[in-house]
């Protein structure tokens, strides 16, 4: 018996051995696991500080990551990244308002009162206009100095003539523009200058009127570029009245007319300038339809 209680003492004496080893690594475990969880407590005790009572946790600020802190004082590094700018929309450009162009001021027509008292000749010649009467040559002559040319007058005054409405269209004369060998003459003259050409023939002009001479027509100026103020057409238009008029004293109508009613064409052979007496200003001897307009005569 004494030697099975010697050889259990030995076999139990393992048995402790055994069971130290393995409650020894257990013991060693869990001192690290220890520190483990009291770091975490620790965390988790001042994380609930930082928070306080009541805070939304959402809303703490993030931590700063590693390489966002000061290494000497571990707090944040400052930093010069700047705001990212907020988005504009662009916003259209007004459109500009058209302004109203302003209106172009008409040119003044000056008019001398006097001139050289000698003329240029047009140098121009055309066909006869007109199918029946007597023919008859003219040309065209303006005083130097003035503003307008003999050359372009000439071919405005052979248009005049040739006017379906006019006395050739009518057969009351052919009427040929020439340079030389004039049956009459047509002068465009400055005031002074036609009132001394009529004034020869016995007429006062006064400055404003036209007369006929013994070798043709005299034209004041002033009338030829401004017009009559009777006259209720522009001053191209009354250029009209200006050469059927003095034309038809030189065709054989010596006299003149005045107003044939109220409300009717007044006749080319009427002095227009001296007032209407009730008649519409018109510049051609016949109407529209080739009536000739005519009136009582008065001189």
């Amino acid at each position: 018996m004494g030697n099975r209680a010697a050889s259990a003492g030995r076999r139990r004496t393992p048995s402790r051995r055994r069971g130290r080893d393995r409650r020894g690594p257990v013991r060693r475990l869990a001192l690290p696991t220890l520190v483990l969880m009291t770091v975490a407590l620790g965390a988790g005790v001042a994380l609930a500080h930082f928070n306080g009572p009541g805070t939304d946790d959402s809303a703490a600020p993030a931590p700063a990551p590693a390489s966002a802190l000061d290494p000497a004082t571990g707090a944040p590094a400052p930093t010069t990244a700047s705001p990212a700018p907020k988005a504009t929309t662009a916003k259209p450009k007004p459109r500009p308002t058209p302004s109203a162009k302003p209106k172009p001021t008409p040119k003044k027509t000056t008019v001398p009162k006097s001139g050289a008292g000698t003329f240029t000749t047009a140098q121009a010649s055309g066909d006869a206009v007109g199918d029946s009467g007597v023919l008859r040559r003219y040309r065209v002559q303006v005083e130097d100095g003035v503003d307008l040319s003999a050359r372009e007058t000439a071919a405005e005054i052979q248009r005049i003539l040739a006017h379906p409405r006019g006395w050739a269209a009518h057969g009351r004369g052919r009427f040929q523009l020439v340079s030389e060998n004039a049956d009459f003459v047509i002068r465009i003259a400055t005031p002074d200058t036609a009132d001394a050409l009529c004034a020869r023939q016995g007429l006062n002009t006064r400055g404003e009127l036209n007369c006929e001479t013994t070798d043709g027509v005299v034209v004041n100026l002033k009338r030829w570029m401004l017009g009559s103020p009777t006259f209720a057409g522009p001053p191209a238009e009354y250029r009209h009245l200006i050469i059927n008029h003095e034309v038809g004293h030189e065709i054989g109508i010596r006299q003149h007319m005045g107003c044939g009613g109220p409300g009717k064409l007044a006749p080319a052979m009427m002095q227009q300038i001296k007032g209407l007496d009730g008649c519409r200003s018109n510049a051609f001897p016949y109407d529209e339809d080739g009536n000739y307009i005519t009136g009582p005569i008065v001189s």
